[in-house]
């Protein structure tokens, strides 16, 4: 019996403009429509818009909202007022990672919109709904009530106010929301992004989704897959749950630290990560520049001259925008300094690279 995958509320328009379409997270989603490198460059050099509808929108309020949500989240919300995200993980208690999401704390008092990966909405409730036993919360998985389209490239912010009339959304700075309408219904509007470019987020109902889509479709912006929305985050350093962050691998171990508040008195995990800071990690993830046009792909050994392994591949690519081969790589620690020669096994061969850091490519776009 074939495997049933969901549809977002822009399938149809998917269809109609000739998207190749593949599962993805447990959706059917678009790859691409023109092609990848077409669509990667209209967002580096212009705008492109993403349907991210598959996404999940979970809903915390109640009296102990603000306390619950740090117990679950590594970064740290108190001293950010309404209007503000914050990026960070939620973890398992030795440290491995349930996903990585954005909170939001809205303007209605004691509340917040947690967005989590499509592939984690049924795991990252359930968690949720485990870890929420004590304080005083409800949690609505708003997740099929809710359709997303994301707008990112130079020319997005022009996009929102010229083509939406969404004029508010120049005044939102790097990591911020309003609340806005669209058909008279609610809608919210952020600024953050998943390609290193200025970008935009519209979670609205899926009925106003199709509308806000056909309105940006009519004004020829161009529609983008889940393709280069992966080669865009990669050039930019930015991680993929199940690639570079998992049940297995920490923030520590993945550099990303920064997001996990140890001083906070307490959340999920933190004790872990606390040694891992202290003692450091027996894994670090690094980027990877290759001397060769070959291609670094996801498992792919990382090893010594002398044929060691010492890690592996978690994304790669030809990158589109430098063109040159680079790749993700979790390797052992004492091989992640910058600089440090290795070599990537590509099939049969090995083929010679350096250590380098992980933001690939730095746009001109000014958080």
């Amino acid at each position: 019996m074939a495997e049933e995958f969901k549809r977002t509320c822009l399938y149809d328009s998917h269809l109609a403009l000739g998207a190749q379409m593949s599962p993805f997270a447990g959706f059917e989603m678009p790859i691409q429509y023109k092609g990848i490198t077409p669509e990667h460059l209209a967002v580096r050099k212009k705008a492109g818009m993403f349907d991210v509808s598959h996404m999940g929108e979970v809903f915390v309020s109640g009296p102990d909202a603000e306390k619950y949500v740090n117990h679950i989240f590594t970064n740290e919300l108190r001293g950010y007022k309404p209007g503000k995200i914050l990026y960070g993980m939620m973890l398992y208690p030795d440290g491995g990672v349930v996903d990585d999401l954005l909170v939001y704390r809205l303007f209605e008092p004691g509340s917040f919109l947690l967005v989590i990966n499509a592939a984690n909405i049924d795991k990252d409730f359930e968690w949720m709904q485990k870890n929420s036993e004590g304080f005083d919360v409800t949690l609505d998985n708003a997740s099929e009530r809710w359709g997303q389209i994301a707008i990112q490239g130079p020319e997005a912010e022009n996009i929102m106010t010229g083509i939406l009339g969404l004029d508010g959304a120049a005044d939102l700075g790097f990591y911020e929301y309003e609340e806005s309408e669209w058909n008279s219904n609610r809608m919210i509007v952020s600024r953050t992004g998943y390609t290193g470019e200025d970008g935009f987020e519209l979670y609205a109902t899926p009925e106003d989704t199709v509308s806000l889509w056909n309105r940006l479709l009519e004004a020829g912006v161009e529609p983008c897959g889940l393709g280069c929305r992966d080669t865009l985050r990669f050039e930019a350093g930015l991680p993929l749950y199940g690639d570079e962050l998992s049940a297995n691998i920490t923030p520590i171990e993945a550099g990303l630290g920064t997001f996990c508040k140890l001083d906070k008195e307490e959340f999920i995990g933190k004790e872990a990560l606390t040694v891992q800071k202290n003692s450091g990690t027996l894994k670090k993830l690094v980027g990877i520049e290759i001397a060769d046009r070959a291609i670094p792909r996801h498992g792919y050994s990382v090893e010594l001259e002398d044929g060691t392994v010492v890690g592996e591949v978690t994304t790669g690519y030809h990158s589109i925008s430098l063109d040159k081969s680079i790749c993700f790589a979790l390797v052992a620690t004492q091989y992640s300094a910058l600089g440090t020669p290795l070599w990537i096994r590509i099939r049969k061969k090995t083929f010679p690279g350096i250590v380098v850091k992980k933001r690939f490519y730095q746009t001109n776009y000014k958080k």
